[in-house]
C-alpha cells in the first residue's frame, strides 16, 4: 500500500476526481507529466503579475509589466517544459504575444494601481476538515468589505458557474482557518474576458470541504486497496499517460475511428493514431 500524500491540493483533488489511474500515474508512479503551451502561457502571465502586484500601486502599469515580461523571459524560454515545446522562431514569438494579451488583459477588468494588494502567491498550509489542504493564491486583496480571494485564468471562460469557484472557496477557507479572518468574496479573473465574483459563505464554503474530505476519503480507500480504476472522457485525449493505459487507449482508439478524436489531442502521436 502507497503511503497517503503529505497535503492535497484543489489540483490534486481534481485530478483524482477526473481519473483515479491518472491521479496514481502523476502522484504516486511519478511519471513525466510535461506542461502543456497552453499552461506554460498562463504561468508565464501569473509570474508577471505576481511582479507587478508586489510593485508600489503607481507603478502597476502596462509599461511596467513588458519589463518584467522582458527581464522573466530569458528564464522562462530555459525551462525544461518549455524546451520541450520544441517551438520554432515564429511559434516562440506567437506564445510570448499569447502571454502579453494575457497579461495586458488585467487592464481589461481592473485597474491595479487601485488595488490594495495584500499578498501575492500567498502559500497557505492547514488542516480542512482533516484534510492536510496545500495551495497557493495568486492575490489576497483587501477592499471596504474584507479579504478577497484572486485567483487569475488564462483559459477559455466556463460553461457552467458554480463549480468554477471551487478552487478559490478552498482558499478562502484555508485563510480563514490560518489568520481566522474569513475572506468576504472570492474573485476569478479571466484575464482579457470576464471577471466572476461570489461570495464566501458558510454554505459554500462548507460544500466545498465536504467534497475535499469526500475525495480524501475515497483516496484513502483506493490507497488501502491499491486499485485505481480509470475513467475515461474525451480528456483521455490530452493525457500524458495514455499509452499506459489499456482502457484510455482503447477508448480513445474507438474515438479516432469515429472521427470524434480532435485533431490536435496529444493522444494522436502517443498511440500513432
Amino acid at each position: 500500500m502507497s503511503e497517503l500524500p503529505r497535503s492535497f491540493s484543489h489540483s490534486s483533488a481534481s485530478t483524482f476526481k477526473q481519473c483515479p489511474r491518472r491521479w496514481k500515474h502523476k502522484y504516486i508512479d511519478k511519471l513525466p507529466d510535461p506542461t502543456g503551451e497552453a499552461a506554460l502561457v498562463g504561468q508565464f502571465a501569473h509570474d508577471v503579475l505576481e511582479q507587478l502586484c508586489k510593485e508600489e500601486p503607481a507603478l502597476r502599469t502596462e509599461t511596467k509589466a513588458k519589463e518584467i515580461a522582458g527581464s522573466i523571459w530569458p528564464k522562462v524560454a530555459e525551462r525544461k517544459d518549455f524546451k520541450n515545446l520544441k517551438l520554432n522562431s515564429n511559434e516562440q514569438r506567437e506564445f510570448r504575444w499569447k502571454s502579453w494579451n494575457a497579461i495586458k488583459g488585467l487592464w481589461d477588468l481592473e485597474d491595479p494601481s487601485m488595488i490594495s494588494v495584500e499578498a501575492t502567491e500567498q502559500r497557505v498550509s492547514t488542516s480542512l476538515s482533516g484534510v492536510p489542504f496545500f495551495g497557493i493564491i495568486d492575490r489576497l486583496d483587501r477592499d471596504e468589505d474584507g479579504l478577497v480571494v484572486v485567483d487569475y485564468k488564462t483559459g477559455k471562460l466556463p460553461r457552467y458557474g458554480d463549480d468554477n469557484f471551487n478552487q478559490v472557496l478552498l482558499y478562502a477557507a484555508a485563510v480563514a482557518s490560518k489568520t481566522g479572518e474569513q475572506p468576504a468574496r472570492a474573485r476569478l479573473l479571466y484575464l482579457g474576458k470576464k471577471t466572476m465574483e461570489t461570495e464566501v459563505s458558510a454554505d459554500l464554503v462548507g460544500k466545498v470541504v465536504k467534497d475535499l474530505s469526500d475525495a480524501w476519503s475515497k483516496l484513502k480507500s483506493n490507497l488501502n486497496n491499491d486499485e485505481f480504476e480509470p475513467i475515461t472522457t474525451p480528456l483521455c485525449g490530452w493525457c500524458s499517460f495514455i499509452a499506459k493505459c489499456p482502457a484510455g487507449t482503447e477508448f480513445i482508439k474507438k474515438r479516432a475511428s469515429s472521427g470524434k478524436l480532435r485533431s490536435d489531442a496529444p493522444a494522436r502521436s502517443a498511440l500513432g493514431l
